[in-house]
């Protein structure tokens, strides 16, 4: 039996997937991908999409609508203490950042033509209207 030394810098690479220096590590900020998590609801006209977007600007957000699938995009940012006479070090960085997307198949009965979109402390509120049914109508078939 063989003696294998532990060697907790592989284990990293086995982690991340990726080689460091020993000898030079440096931290890189990358940014990771992250879906911001969503809450939908029915009522008896319209849909409802709450979206966690916390930290996110509300011109930082797209919402469109296309073929009847709503797609929500934007993008979180790092902010950076570069300006900062202290030249601030971070330590820990455990909140993800970069850009998001979130794509919703909308239903047969939602109006496209009637969304609206608000962002109220870290929430974004998406409301869209349902068509209104279209009622049967008795038709009269005439005798000739």
């Amino acid at each position: 039996m063989s003696v294998v030394r532990w060697n907790p810098i592989r284990e990293f690479e086995g982690l991340f997937g990726k080689g460091m220096d020993q000898a030079n590590y440096q931290h890189v900020e990358r940014p990771s991908p992250w879906h911001p998590l969503v809450d939908i609801r029915e009522t008896g006209n319209s849909y409802t999409i709450e979206m966690e977007v916390p930290a996110v600007a509300a011109e930082d957000i797209d919402v469109n609508v296309k073929d009847s699938v709503l797609t929500v995009s934007g993008e979180r940012k790092l902010k950076r203490a570069e300006d900062d006479e202290t030249r601030a070090t971070t330590h820990r960085v455990e909140r993800s950042y970069g850009a998001f997307a979130r794509s919703f198949r909308l239903p047969e009965d939602a109006n496209e033509t009637q969304i609206s979109a608000r962002s109220e402390n870290g929430v974004l509120y998406l409301e869209i209207a349902k068509r209104e049914e279209v009622l049967p109508r008795n038709i009269k078939v005439e005798v000739h």
